[in-house]
């Protein structure tokens, strides 16, 4: 029997970020509009088609962006508005995906593997499209292919707010005209050697033989090859919620001391906040666990604002704790919980105006990774040691 054809779609919610805010602020549209931090300081996020056109890129200093396009709308950003917006799209594609891989904080694959034995993926994949604008009037483009990688640069293609469909047996040819800095990995110095090369199209590169390019850039050159014909080996990673990245400790002995329970609660939470940018992911919802002598267990909850910040993290740690603690009585655990998890960890700390903060995380977890997690903690900790 057969293998089923395999039918991957691949979700981008356009220019996420300036659409949310074209949401809040409908006179924002057709307009050249950046998303980011301060004018002197400050990174751009993203920013609207209209900002493109004069070159202005996601990650650029928003000095460089004013340079290139000075009459655009600067948008500090409202992440709260973010974070409700991927949330709400991602109900919405649970309740209809039989499989789906949420990529990052505005990009899904949907696995429809075997399905066309009851629908048309095709046009299921445009029904949910309609679904997601209809309901949170945020444009959305896809892609539909038969692997991960095909799909993702249809959905490429297909932008803004469209979509394509790549058939089965046409990947190559659809592939072959586009430059090989399509394909993720190829970055400027690549691209450089496969220009010298006289390889500027995938066609090129599907006719360069495979020992040349393993010559030329030891296996990414037959990996690159192989991608040049079409294929791709991706699975689409089903979507859990349950997703967690947790710390916990018992104690020695039983303790009521609440300034103490206090440093432990930051120093787990630092600790796992270190974890989650190791993982290079966003956390969506944080939880603080307590067992009591008894061995009563409770634990309480919130959503958050994605983020992967200790200063934002700790604060929420604390107060879920005040609120679950019964004063007074000794405890014998304590945990805390991030889940929810997301990627995009470099959008994430692009969304405000935090130049300095972000390359100071990243200074203090280089020291980590060199020294120890336990290399560096918070003052509130080392005075309880």
């Amino acid at each position: 029997m057969s293998a089923p054809q395999r039918y991957i779609a691949h979700f981008d919610l356009d220019s996420f970020f300036v659409s949310v805010e074209m949401l809040n602020d409908p006179t924002l549209r057709g307009k050249a509009v950046i998303v980011g931090g301060s004018r002197e300081r400050g990174v751009v996020t993203t920013c609207s088609y209209e900002a493109r056109k004069f070159g202005v890129r996601s990650a650029m200093p928003m000095k460089t962006a004013l340079k290139l396009c000075p009459h655009a709308i600067l948008v500090r950003g409202t992440r709260g508005q973010y974070s409700h917006y991927s949330r709400w799209v991602t109900e919405i594609i649970a309740a209809k995906a039989p499989l789906f891989e949420k990529a990052s904080i505005d990009e899904f694959y949907i696995d429809l593997t075997g399905m066309d034995r009851f629908f048309d993926p095709y046009r299921w994949t445009i029904d949910l499209r309609t679904e997601i604008i209809d309901k949170t009037q945020l444009p959305i483009s896809f892609g539909l292919a038969t692997n991960k990688m095909v799909a993702k640069i249809a959905t490429d293609e297909a932008k803004p707010n469209g979509y394509l469909f790549v058939q089965p047996g046409r990947e190559k040819e659809f592939l072959a005209p586009l430059p090989v800095n399509k394909f993720s990995g190829v970055g400027e110095q690549m691209h450089r050697t496969l220009q010298a090369m006289g390889i500027h199209t995938i066609r090129d590169l599907s006719e360069t033989p495979v020992e040349l390019l393993e010559k030329k850039l030891g296996k990414w050159g037959a990996d690159l090859w192989q991608k040049s014909h079409g294929v791709h080996h991706g699975e689409v990673h089903a979507y859990h919620e349950a997703k967690s990245i947790s710390s916990e400790n018992t104690f020695e002995e039983n303790t009521a001391d609440e300034a103490f329970l206090l440093s432990e609660i930051v120093r787990l939470t630092e600790k796992i906040a270190f974890e989650l940018r190791q993982d290079e992911k966003l956390a969506g919802c944080i939880a603080v666990k307590i067992r009591y002598p008894d061995f009563e267990t409770n634990s309480r909850q919130t959503k958050i604002d994605y983020t992967l910040r200790d200063d934002e993290l700790i604060p929420v740690a604390i107060d879920l704790f005040r609120k679950l603690h019964r004063k007074g009585q000794p405890v014998r655990l304590l945990g805390v919980r991030l889940s929810e998890l997301t990627n995009h960890a470099v959008q994430g700390s692009l969304f405000d105006d935090a130049t300095r903060k972000n390359n100071l995380y990243k200074a203090i977890d280089e020291v980590k990774n060199k020294y120890g997690k336990n290399s560096l903690q918070k003052a509130r900790v080392v005075k309880k040691i």
